[in-house]
């Protein structure tokens, strides 16, 4: 259970070892072939000669997050005279079905069921079964053995499998064993010399693709460092390659960053909310096959094992972009009915048909994130801040009142700021600074200090946006729009706050993703969740509901990414800032924790998070995607693939365990096909 891991120079990364290659023609000499070729795939092989044998044998592994790897799936059978097993993992996925198919009775003991299967051939020191993988990755040239992250394997046991293997394989002299968890780690500390431990730092370190979007587009392909990206204006039309990852980016058609990005960032939210591609490259600035293209029309794939781009014509561009550009998409009608400042609790009406249909219910009053959040709130043991709603009808009576509608006619009229987006930037800019100095309806003001006072006296609030464009399917938006924090004692303090909130539906990089949506920008209203702010938060994170690597849900988990305090945010790092990234077996045997990345921002040998505090989080991501399962997952209908996208934070009083507190969750859209 690997994810990518956003791999900086601040990281200390093991240098890869020798042996791990099969050039070295004197260690690794292909013998006879076992599997004649084009003939069918036998059910198991109990020796390897050659490629051709491994690849008859070999699937794609349950987890894809390192591309090029190719798995055989290997069994030791401890009861017949220990014999191994290659098996043949196209047919049978898990070591389950091969041992209950092939090895079981006809004078051997019976293998039960699966649920027995799994708490004892994984976890007990008498098992009759030793487990695990041969994977070949084909980047850096590595034959490795793993086990499941929540094997449970003695290195005495280890060493058994691994030396079986180095026996029956003629990749054996350059096996190397690649611990799949932080306990398997631990135990490989106790292995004998003779097994070479690869760690999950080296293998990245020998990678040079990672894809995070899996996507076709055709676009002008366009270099651009994130400094320049700052002050250049990019186009729906284009496909960019950067040197670093940047923190936010206008609406392009695809993205290769030279610095490999974290599944979770927002660029690769973006891309993901787009179904755009999305690749992070070694050495791209400079990629010959990249820069022979630079500035023509280009068609880009990123798959899950490769990449490849080619030139294209003008006429195979625009054939192509009228063919996949976004179908128009319809908001959900603004309600501006409603003019309570609502408690959380009460915004999504829950009893009378789904839980899908009572959250859009809510949404034309109080957005996707409040909505939500309602939701969460009346979910038992879910650890959330005490809320309330500001309805959408007041943004719009704010706009109404200062003639800020009448002012958008007129720029959308401008045919300088259509075609200009120099022009569109500055005009935008404009309207936000109106927008953040005019005056706010006094009956409006005079409710809203009435329920700060009554319900969060003294308290500094969170003006958190919540539109009816964002947090929602079809049009996520993820990250579109800024909220802001207002002291209550300065009733200037907090109207600043919220009206800088509201402005921040017209920042340029939204007006542009509306656009490329064909979304008419002012169907767009916006909602306000509101709570006392994190101003000392312990650590902050971001999290999925499910493992964004495992395709098949063999391996589930939850996928975390989590920093130190809160000045650091994860999905906007600073430059040479890395953060604990982590796969979270919550549901498997010994509840394993698979780190992939470690925090720079504490001390070497700590992890921002304490066992019992990933164990917490993870009893709130469980929570959270059984509640929302009626909505999105399974128990709506949806066999692909499901994950609810959650932020939180670790927060305490001075003296206290920080405790986690989770801020929003909201459906996500996967990973391209």
């Amino acid at each position: 259970m690997r994810a990518f891991t956003l791999l900086l120079a601040a990281i200390a990364i093991a240098p890869l070892l020798a042996c791990s290659s099969t050039s070295d023609e004197d260690e690794v000499r292909e013998e006879a072939c076992q599997v004649a070729e084009g003939a069918s795939a036998p059910d198991f092989l109990k020796h390897l000669g050659c490629q051709g044998d491994f690849e008859a044998l070999a699937s794609e592994p349950l987890d894809t997050s390192i591309p090029g790897a190719r798995s055989v799936k290997v069994v030791l059978d401890r009861f017949d005279g220990d014999t191994l097993y290659f098996q043949n993992s196209q047919k049978y996925a898990i070591h389950y079905a091969f041992t209950s198919a092939n090895l079981s009775g006809n004078g051997r003991p019976v293998v039960g069921s699966l649920a027995d299967f799994n708490q004892t051939e994984y976890t007990s020191p008498d098992r009759r079964f030793l487990l695990g993988a041969v994977t070949w990755y084909e980047g850096p040239g590595v034959w490795a053995l793993e086990l499941a992250p929540y094997d449970s394997a003695s290195a005495t046991l280890m060493a058994q499998l691994y030396e079986a293997i180095r026996a029956e394989a003629w990749f054996g002299p350059a096996l190397v064993f690649h611990p799949t968890s932080q306990a398997v780690a631990a135990e490989a500390k106790n292995l004998p010399s003779s097994v070479t431990v690869m760690t999950t730092d080296a293998l990245f370190a020998a990678i040079d693709y990672q894809p995070l979007n899996l996507a076709t587009s055709v676009g002008r392909l366009r270099f651009l460092t994130a400094e320049e990206l700052a002050t250049t204006y990019v186009s729906f039309r284009d496909i960019v390659v950067l040197d670093v990852v940047p923190n936010d980016i206008s609406v392009v058609l695809g993205i290769i960053t030279e610095e490999f990005q974290t599944p979770l960032s927002h660029v690769n939210v973006l891309s993901q909310n787009r179904k755009t591609p999305n690749m992070g490259l070694r050495s791209a600035m400079t990629d010959p096959r990249l820069r022979a293209l630079d500035g023509q029309w280009v068609r880009l794939t990123v798959g899950a094992f490769d990449w490849s781009i080619e030139a294209v014509s003008s006429e195979v561009a625009d054939a192509f972009w009228e063919e996949h550009k976004p179908e128009p998409v319809q908001l959900p009608a603004p309600d501006v009915s409603v003019t309570d400042l609502r408690d959380i609790e009460d915004v999504v009406v829950e009893g009378t048909g789904s839980l899908r249909d009572a959250i859009k219910a809510a949404v034309p009053a109080f957005g996707g994130k409040a909505a939500h959040y309602s939701v969460m709130a009346r979910t038992e043991g879910l650890p959330i801040r005490k809320a309330f709603a500001i309805p959408a009808a007041y943004y719009v009576q704010f706009m109404e009142q200062n003639g800020f509608y009448a002012r958008v006619d007129a720029l959308l009229a401008d045919a300088e700021f259509q075609s200009k987006p120099e022009v569109r930037d500055a005009r935008l800019k404009e309207l936000r600074e109106a927008m953040e100095v005019a005056p706010v309806d006094a009956t409006f003001q005079q409710r809203l200090k009435d329920k700060l006072a009554a319900d969060y006296p003294g308290l500094s609030m969170r003006f958190r946006t919540s539109t009816n464009s964002e947090d929602l399917e079809g049009f996520p938006c993820a990250g579109c729009y800024e909220s802001h924090t207002g002291d209550a004692g300065d009733w200037e303090d907090v109207l600043d706050a919220i009206r800088e909130t509201w402005a921040s539906i017209w920042l340029f990089r939204t007006f542009e993703e509306r656009s490329y949506s064909s979304i008419d920008h002012k169907s767009v209203v916006m909602a306000l969740l509101v709570h006392h702010n994190f101003p000392d938060e312990e650590a902050n994170g971001v999290a999925l509901t499910a493992n964004p690597y495992d395709p098949s849900g063999v391996e589930p988990g939850f996928y975390v990414n989590v920093q130190a305090g809160g000045d650091a945010e994860v999905v906007h790092p600073p430059p040479g800032i890395t953060s604990d990234q982590f796969i979270y077996g919550f549901h498997q045997p010994g509840l394993p924790i698979t780190y992939l990345s470690r925090s720079n921002l504490v001390r070497d040998g700590e992890t921002v998070l304490t066992s019992a505090q990933v164990y917490e989080l993870g009893k709130a991501l469980d929570a959270i995607h059984e509640r929302f399962s009626p909505a999105y997952g399974p128990k709506a209908g949806n066999d692909g693939w499901y994950a609810m996208d959650v932020e939180f934070k670790f927060d305490g009083e001075p003296g206290e365990t920080p405790r986690v507190v989770i801020k929003q969750a909201r459906p996500h859209p996967g990973r391209g096909q």
